[in-house]
């Protein structure tokens, strides 16, 4: 019988946090069982280690790669130092003290093009006055590909109603895992939201993909020193506070993701 776990990840609260499914012997299980699974458990995505791979499945369809449950896998396997094989590359976690620090595969930045953000800010209902020009918006990719939108004011970031079937349909088009939404609310800290109707769900509590995309974005546009620690708030709107620890370093071409990781019984 399969054993799904279920864990917390940027959090060390079971209330807060993102919720991840975890299987951490899933070398029986075929495609078509892992969706079937991940939609039984109905988080944004649950995790299933074969071997040294690890694949993600959210209750609609499988992603390259997703932090959350990349770092609730890790701390559900122990300390040490671990190698995840994903779809997206290798990603190496260490973990301590149910802290988990990932590494993710070399980040790269794209221009969004004036067609899709038209559409994408249509399908937020959005409007270009509600943008920060300081951060001008891109596709990001450090694993999963994220357009990452700024907002001008936090009151923009925390009114989230969006267009469920014109976001969806645009998302699957270009590909897209998330869309970051972000709004600076000083030198390295940033308040976030991640809409997520490509796997079924409304919103991400903790997206720990996008915030190594954002990190390679921050990085690309000279927005932050070579070396840089930022700090994510994602949840809050949901009442699921999640914490996500961004860590920029010279020579380091990933993007380093760290966050605390509990059971869903603690």
């Amino acid at each position: 019988m399969t054993r799904i776990e279920r864990w917390v990840a940027f959090s060390d609260d079971p209330k807060g946090g993102n919720p991840a499914g975890v299987v951490l012997d899933a070398a029986g299980l075929d495609d078509e069982a892992m969706l079937r699974i991940a939609a039984e458990v109905g988080y944004s995505e649950t995790a299933f280690v074969t071997g040294d791979r690890i694949r993600y499945f959210s209750p609609l369809a499988e992603v390259p790669f997703c932090g959350h449950a990349t770092v609730a896998t890790a701390v559900a396997l122990g300390p040490g130092h671990h190698v995840f094989v994903t779809n997206a590359g290798e990603v190496p976690v260490s973990v301590s003290d149910g802290v988990a620090t990932l590494t993710s595969v070399a980040p790269s930045v794209a221009e969004l093009p004036a067609d899709d953000l038209t559409a994408l800010l249509a399908a937020l209902r959005w409007s270009p006055a509600d943008l920060d020009a300081a951060l001008p918006p891109r596709v990001a990719y450090a694993g999963a590909h994220h357009p990452v939108i700024a907002a001008g004011s936090r009151e923009r970031l925390a009114d989230l109603d969006y267009d469920v079937p014109a976001l969806k349909a645009l998302m699957e088009s270009r590909g897209w895992t998330t869309v970051q939404l972000v709004h600076r609310a000083a030198d390295g800290s940033f308040d976030v939201r991640d809409p997520f109707p490509v796997g079924g769900v409304y919103e991400d509590p903790a997206t720990g993909a996008a915030a190594a995309a954002l990190g390679g974005y921050l990085r690309a546009l000279g927005l932050v020193p070579d070396d840089a620690t930022i700090d994510l708030r994602q949840g809050d709107d949901l009442g699921r506070p999640s914490r996500i620890t961004v860590e920029l370093r010279s020579g380091v071409p990933g993007v380093r993701v760290r966050g605390k990781a509990v059971p869903m019984t603690a």
